[in-house]
């Protein structure tokens, strides 16, 4: 790490959860001469960057599509334009924990200060703070209110905090994952967790609506959760969660879930299907579904069984899982969506990175049901690219 990495990363840790940005402003004026800092996050339905300025309403928020910042946020890499100033230029930088896009930092500075080693360095500055805002919202609202172009109802507010993140990069896989109507958001809901050897990923859909909806599968992630780390089996998880969420329920209220186990060192997939979420795979050009033996959605009987099917993956494997507000979802005229209209956009898609997929395909879902969401629409894309052994001689790790 270089000086100037040194001395802003120990600004940061000294800064107030709050003070983040005041920091960056702060070193980047006083170690690279920068005119203007700007942090922009990604709303919820990561259509606009917000500017992180006075609260609850922040400055006039940037549409990602036809910015510059926006640019930098969708390529995942620094985009220079001119400056307002005459040999001044506007840097912005991707803001990015774990392939996690949280928004993008912007900095003007002279273009005669511009080297390639200091946009490196600034770049990975805009990482270095993104790691922070993850750390500091544990104690603020800050940076949560500043991704708002809309309030959010209260369900939605239960959902959002309920998950992961919106995306992950390893060497061996990448996610993507959106919830539509990002705003109003109510039973739908991914989660998932890695180890060394595991990836676990769940894709959940509680009946009902509004916060009915929400509590059932509050209820029911937090029960997987708590048996995945009991350190028990995907099929023992389920049931676990059927019990909690039958033992509140009485069979009146259910989750269809889908719960997936990667082993990442072999490609092979355990999974229990129990319920409406539905698997796509795109392999060679060629995009099939993945149909499993249906076993009862979570709590809908009591002391309900579960066991786990597999399949296996191959390097190159795009896997599309979605909620029935996807697959099941009609227009007004009636018409539905279908697998064939999925498939179309799957494959429409296929040159996106995976976290960038969900965004493309439920636009494209938004214009086939007139922008009038009836239903939750949840869709989770997964890269997989396998994991590569050492070469023989190389040495021990």
């Amino acid at each position: 790490m270089t000086a100037n990495l040194s001395t802003v990363e120990r600004a940061l840790r000294a800064a107030a959860p709050y003070a983040l940005l005041d920091a960056v402003r702060e070193s980047l004026t006083r170690l690279y001469g920068a005119r203007q800092v700007e942090l922009l996050l990604a709303d919820y339905s990561l259509t606009v960057l917000q500017p992180v300025t006075e609260l609850p309403r922040t400055a006039r928020p940037l549409p990602v599509h036809t910015t510059a910042p926006g640019r930098a946020f969708g390529a995942q890499e620094p985009f220079a334009e001119p400056g307002p100033a005459g040999g001044a230029v506007l840097l912005h930088l991707p803001v990015t924990v774990r392939g996690d896009r949280l928004g993008v930092l912007t900095t003007g500075l002279d273009r005669a200060g511009l080297t390639r080693a200091v946009q490196d360095e600034l770049w990975e500055i805009a990482e270095i703070l993104g790691h922070h805002i993850v750390v500091a919202e544990r104690d603020t609202d800050l940076y949560l209110q500043a991704r708002r172009k809309d309030r959010l109802t209260l369900a939605a507010e239960m959902q959002w905090q309920l998950l992961p993140a919106r995306a992950c990069i390893r060497d061996e896989y990448a996610i993507g994952a959106q919830l539509e109507p990002a705003y109003a958001i109510h039973g739908d809901n991914f989660d998932w967790s890695a180890t060394e050897d595991r990836l676990t990923l769940t894709v959940t859909n509680g009946m009902g609506e509004g916060i009915e909806a929400s509590l059932l599968t509050n209820l029911a992630v937090s029960a997987l959760r708590n048996a995945r780390r009991a350190g028990v089996d995907i099929a023992d998880q389920a049931a676990l969660a059927d019990q909690a969420v039958y033992g509140q329920y009485r069979g009146k209220a259910h989750v269809s879930v889908l719960l997936l186990e990667f082993h990442l060192d072999t490609g092979l997939v355990e999974i229990v299907d129990a319920g409406s979420p539905q698997l796509l795979r795109l392999r060679a050009g060629a995009v099939e579904h993945i149909p499993f033996e249906a076993q009862l959605p979570l709590g809908l009987a009591d002391d309900t069984p579960y066991a786990p099917q597999r399949i296996r993956v191959e390097p190159g494997d795009r896997l599309i899982f979605v909620s029935d507000g996807v697959h099941a979802v009609a227009s007004r005229a009636g018409e539905p969506y279908g697998e064939r209209a999925l498939v179309r956009a799957v494959l429409a898609t296929q040159l996106l990175p995976a976290a960038e997929v969900p965004r493309a395909v439920l636009t494209e879902l938004a214009r086939h049901r007139d922008d009038d969401p009836r239903d939750d629409a949840l869709l989770v894309c997964l890269d997989w690219y396998g994991r590569h052994p050492a070469p023989a001689d190389a040495p021990p790790a």
